[in-house]
This record gives structure tokens, C-alpha cells and sequence, in this order.
């Protein structure tokens, strides 16, 4: 974990390939993070790039970075405005029977002494919707593209279990942490409007851990998108 891929780069802005098991903030306890890599990623620029956005240190995949405090603005409001679109794989532990939908439930946070904290779907909690399709099913796990409308914590992994019916392979808080060395999600894709450039486009390969576990997944995917599928009730 020397070295990371970069997926675009411009006089702004950075897309990573962020690894999975490499948390983007330093963690309470130490160890390893992201923020050993900023200086490196520096690229001759004065300043460190910034994360714009957080994804899980379990995720891998598709991570902005600013490079310059301007940016970092732009794209935080970017992310606010929903002006960006984020597209992810993920390895359901259980096969669905259905092909497409969409998952409408809103999610607040929870904690206890015994299992710390935790997302769960509740009715007074933050609305939030997560398109989905079925890619493939192999040895009862199901490969499915997600693409979230909003951008909650957690929020692919409650709704996998709570929409879905079965968590992520792998997901030791949602599920049972077995079938995998990790949560089995990847940020694949993402996409940045910018006002009067091109956007930001980048695209993440799928991990080796992916390519073991998962079933074959087509080159070109149609991603779900909100206007094909009305929230459900």
C-alpha cells in the first residue's frame, strides 16, 4: 500500500483510488491512514490535497481530493447540491429475486455500550434513496450497482440490509463479517459538474478481492438512475 492509483488528475483536483482497509482519517487509536499519503500526493503543488468527501476505510475506490482551499469550496458544494454522481459496486450476502429498484428509507444513528454506534432505518431519521440493479449472482452472493441519490452515512450497507433483505458479504456491523476480509463495497465511478470546465470523470477498477468473490460483471453498465424507478412507499 506503498504507492496509490491515481484515476484523474487536473490543476484542481485529484481522484484517488483509494484502497480498502486504508482509512481516510487518522483513527483514534493510530496506525496507518490516508494522511500518509497527502505528501506524495502533493505532485510538486505547495499544498497537500484535501479529501472532499469521506467513503469508508472498509471501501475501496473513488475518492476527490482539492487541491487548493477554492476547490475544496466548489466541491463540498458540489456534494451538497447533489451535483455529483456516485456509482458503486457491491457483493449482497443472499441471491434477489428481483432485477431493479429502489430503496426509499430514512436513516438515523444509534449507539450503545455494547455494540457502539450504528445506522438504522427509522422514520423520523434523514430521508435517503439508493437505486440499485442486479448484475449477477454466483454461490448465493448477488453483485449489485448502486447509485445513491444522497450520501448518508452507511447508507449503501443499512439499505442493502434493510432494502434489500441481506447485507454486504463481508459487513461485520450489518451483517455476520463472514464470506470475506472485508465489506464487500467499491466506489466505481464517480462524476463532478464543474461550471464552465469539463466535469470530473473517473472510473476505478474492481479490486482482486472483487474478481475472486464476485460473479462475472459486464464491461459496460448500465447504471439505475432516479427518473427510471419512483421511490417506493
Amino acid at each position: 500500500m506503498n504507492t496509490i492509483e491515481i484515476l484523474f488528475e487536473d490543476g484542481e483536483a485529484l481522484v484517488i483510488d483509494k484502497p480498502a482497509g486504508l482509512p481516510v482519517e487518522r483513527p483514534r487509536a493510530g496506525g496507518p491512514s490516508l494522511e500518509d499519503h497527502l505528501d506524495t500526493l502533493r505532485l510538486g503543488f505547495q499544498r497537500e490535497p484535501v479529501p472532499v468527501h469521506r467513503i469508508d476505510t472498509d471501501t475501496s475506490g473513488c475518492l476527490l481530493l482539492a487541491r487548493n482551499p477554492k476547490a475544496l469550496k466548489r466541491f463540498s458544494a458540489a456534494f451538497e447540491a447533489r451535483a455529483v454522481t456516485k456509482h458503486y459496486i457491491g457483493l449482497v450476502a443472499g441471491e434477489l429475486a428481483d432485477e431493479e429498484g429502489t430503496i426509499a428509507l430514512s436513516l438515523s444513528k444509534i449507539s450503545s455500550a455494547e455494540k457502539g454506534w450504528r445506522m438504522i432505518a427509522a422514520k423520523k431519521g434523514k430521508p435517503s434513496v439508493t437505486h440499485w440493479k442486479k448484475l449477477g449472482v454466483k454461490d448465493g452472493v448477488t453483485a449489485v450497482a448502486f447509485a445513491p441519490e444522497t450520501g448518508r452515512t452507511h447508507q449503501i450497507r443499512i439499505h442493502a440490509l434493510a432494502g434489500l433483505g441481506f447485507p454486504l458479504l463481508g459487513d461485520p456491523v450489518y451483517g455476520d463479517g463472514k464470506g470475506a476480509g472485508r465489506t464487500m463495497l467499491h466506489a466505481s465511478e464517480l462524476v463532478v459538474q464543474r461550471e464552465g470546465k469539463d466535469p470530473i470523470s473517473a472510473i476505478a477498477p474492481l479490486p482482486a478481492d472483487f474478481a475472486r468473490l464476485c460473479p462475472d460483471i459486464p464491461e459496460s453498465i448500465e447504471w439505475p438512475a432516479g427518473k427510471e424507478w419512483p421511490a417506493e412507499a
